[in-house]
């Protein structure tokens, strides 16, 4: 039994005529009584009882009617939902990011895509860097946004831009008037640190270790915004990647640059290298790379 089979018996059913019921499917009539003829087949017995004058069903007709109807109402229904997610109409979309990018810029370009794209849901997955990448290559989110991964043989990574290290220190810090901190003089003072297995913490050791030895740290926490009321309060300093700055300066605290070693990192966009992606997450990765690239766009500005 198919769809072309159903719409044929549904049409004469409703009709009760071969001649309107192929009018209204464009089939001539002998076209139409080959179709009823092979589902009743497929079926084992008559579903119709035809004379020269009228058409009526029989009981296992009347038994298939209201099956009918309700299977092609589904059936249609099912066929403009996912006409609808491949026009973007409707459609869900799961992201993770790390939380120094799903605090700022992602809400601006969030902002950018559901202008485009108002009846799409985007599900952001605020967590740090190691857990995107589990994310990602579980397929539990189709893309994912954080540090570039030192193996990338299952990923495809799209970098957005090089983000550079500073430093966080309180607003009244004598630190808060220079230009250029190094890290000498940042660790003169308490160090406050995101908690292992943060990827920023474990950058910063490892980048840091030959100039400074291992790093010794006061305060840690898992938040980023902790971090930076510890610093705002005057608790110690910190380091943070540079798309933190507004973030932390939202906080109370005041960002320097950093030097001595200067600590960069790739940031961009990954999802499986085997994985097509559906639409909803083609076209909110086209908007990521567009705020990317264009000046006037969000992620340009970080």
């Amino acid at each position: 039994m198919n769809v072309k089979q159903l719409r044929a018996f549904l049409a004469v059913a409703q009709a009760l005529s071969f001649a309107q019921a192929g009018e209204r499917l464009h089939l001539s009539q002998p076209a139409l009584s080959l179709t009823i003829k092979a589902l009743e087949e497929d079926l084992g017995g008559a579903l119709l009882i035809r004379t020269t004058r009228s058409v009526s069903l029989t009981p296992e007709g009347e038994a298939l009617l209201p099956l009918a109807r309700r299977l092609l109402a589904d059936w249609d229904n099912t066929e403009e939902l996912l006409r609808q997610h491949f026009t973007l109409q409707l459609g869900k979309v799961s992201i993770a990011a790390m939380p120094s990018f799903a605090g700022d810029p992602l809400p601006g370009v969030l902002r950018v895509f559901r202008d485009r794209h108002p009846r799409v849901n985007v599900a952001v997955h605020d967590v740090i860097n190691e857990q995107v990448l589990e994310m990602v290559r579980h397929r539990r989110v189709e893309l994912g946004i954080g540090f570039e991964p030192d193996s990338t043989s299952t990923l495809v990574f799209t970098p957005f831009y090089l983000d550079r290290f500073v430093a966080v220190v309180a607003a009244d810090s004598p630190l808060a008037l220079l230009e250029v901190v190094t890290w000498k003089q940042l660790l003169q003072d308490d160090f406050i640190a995101l908690q292992r297995p943060s990827a920023v913490r474990l950058l910063l050791e490892q980048d840091i270790r030959a100039e400074h030895g291992k790093l010794s740290v006061a305060f840690e926490s898992h938040q980023l915004s902790t971090v930076g009321r510890m610093v705002a309060n005057g608790l110690g300093v910190s380091a943070v990647p540079s798309l933190c700055i507004r973030q932390m300066q939202e906080l109370g605290a005041r960002c320097v640059a950093l030097e001595g070693p200067r600590i960069e990192r790739r940031i961009g966009l990954m999802r499986l290298a085997e994985h097509k992606l559906s639409t909803a997450a083609q076209a909110l990765q086209d908007v990521l790379i567009e705020c990317a690239t264009a000046p006037s766009l969000p992620l340009h500005s970080v």
